[in-house]
């Protein structure tokens, strides 16, 4: 691959410093991602500016026309503190017509909307829970056929914000209770999913028309209690001290029935392009005891850190960090040709 001007996009705060020593291990693993994707384009010979944003657009256009990227390499989760202003960042990078690495904006805005992307997928008849919103500022009335327990989370936001242990709800008082936590601590309207005990798998997708979809990668945790549901809770994602006292780790799901395999496969590509999704996504599903899948969320431009689980299984299928890095380069530069 030719060597590149790519212009990085980031949360100010997420930007490494010059010098990464600098940082504790705590404070490195924090901004993992960044600095693995800016070490790894600088060290296969690219040109790489960073560029910290959140509240103003004009220091992208300025970058732009200082450092005239071949491509902008998106790496944003927000705009303004907002998960679904990340759209519009996108969309005004198309109106410069600069290429950008990750989904386009018409993907992001049906995928982050939990409620939207499901009743999408109801249409085309992938499996999802049953499920029912609830707007800020109104009674939470539950539908009949809603049927406990339900797991309740904020209906845009992602990274398992605002999910723990007590987002399970068995009766009318804690759910009540939990979409008020949501309400008012995350400052979103709740939705509330009929909650699938079973196994928890994400399988990774790459491309824009011609698609790849990784082997499945599942959620563990060995030392959790088997009395106590699996959930991907903010804990069980961020934070490492738990993660070693549960035994949690994202690895190769194994023990997979063919006929699942074939399915999560075969429905991934699919939900990727009913969502209309572009560079790379990670697929969310639920299987039951009775090998069901359930389609949970779809998550454009997911993290992407060297040891998380899409470049894992990336790895897992042969394509290396460095290689994953330069096909997710390819896909954004034929944006504007």
């Amino acid at each position: 691959m030719k060597k590149l001007r790519i212009l990085v996009l980031t949360h100010p705060d997420l930007a490494p410093p010059d010098n990464l020593s600098a940082l504790s291990p705590k404070e490195q693993f924090e901004i993992k991602t960044e600095i693995d994707v800016i070490t790894t384009l600088r060290q296969l010979g690219h040109d790489v500016l960073v560029l910290g944003v959140q509240w103003e657009l004009r220091p992208i256009r300025e970058a732009v026309e200082a450092h005239k990227p071949d491509i902008v390499f998106n790496l944003l989760e927000e705009f303004h503190g907002e998960t679904t202003y990340d759209h519009n960042v996108v969309g005004f990078l198309e109106l410069m017509k600069v290429r950008y690495t990750g989904c386009n904006p018409r993907g992001l805005m049906l995928s982050r909307g939990k409620a939207l992307s499901k009743k999408l997928l109801t249409y085309h008849r992938i499996r999802v829970p049953d499920f029912a919103v609830f707007p800020m500022g109104r009674k939470v009335r539950r539908p009949r056929d809603l049927a406990f327990p339900l797991i309740v989370k904020s209906l845009i936001e992602h990274s398992s914000l605002g999910i723990s242990k007590a987002s399970i709800v068995n009766d009318e008082d804690e759910l009540r209770e939990r979409v008020r936590f949501v309400h008012e601590r995350i400052g979103t309207d709740a939705i509330a999913e009929q909650f699938i005990s079973g196994r928890e798998l994400y399988v990774s997708v790459l491309g824009n028309d011609r698609l790849v979809a990784f082997p499945a990668w599942e959620l563990v945790a060995e030392k959790n209690d088997p009395s106590e549901p699996l959930i991907a809770t903010a804990r069980a994602k961020h934070n490492v001290e738990y993660q070693a006292k549960k035994g949690i780790a994202i690895r190769a799901a194994v023990e997979l029935h063919p006929a699942v395999e074939e399915r999560l496969i075969h429905d991934s590509k699919r939900i990727y392009r009913i969502l209309e999704l572009t560079g790379y996504a990670r697929i969310d599903f639920r299987l039951d005891a009775e090998n069901r899948l359930y389609f949970l969320e779809a998550n454009p431009n997911p993290d992407i850190a060297e040891q998380e689980e899409f470049a894992s299984a990336a790895r897992h299928d042969g394509l290396s960090f460095p290689k994953l890095l330069e096909r997710i380069l390819r896909l954004g530069l034929p944006r504007q040709e």
